[in-house]
């Protein structure tokens, strides 16, 4: 899992570590697809949170893409604060729940 910062798709320098070693996975394995899931805490509204997740899922998908990995191998979904990791509203829930998710196709 990629994580993030509040209200933010920067991807942090741990995070790219492990964006590039599945760009690399996917560059080697060109029939391989992945759906890369974009997540948020539970704070802020529904729409907002759709959008933040898109763009950290895009976010993951541009660093890849920046990689070699082609589009046809990626798709970029976001599922807001619908679907947490952590339950709970406190600082390390919501740390928790602002992530990136890299989930490949069977």
């Amino acid at each position: 899992m990629i994580y993030f910062d509040y209200n933010s798709s920067e991807i942090k320098p741990e995070g790219v570590e492990l964006i590039d070693a599945h760009a690399r996975f996917l560059i080697a394995n060109k029939t391989r697809q992945v759906s890369l899931e974009g997540h948020t805490d539970e704070r802020g509204g529904r729409e907002f949170n759709l959008a933040l997740g898109q763009k950290r899922a895009e976010a993951v998908r541009t660093r890849m893409r920046l990689q070699g990995v082609t589009d046809i191998q990626m798709e970029a979904v976001s599922f807001g604060k619908e679907k947490p990791a952590a339950a709970g509203n406190d600082d390390a829930a919501h740390a928790q729940n602002r992530r990136a998710e890299i989930n490949y196709a069977r």
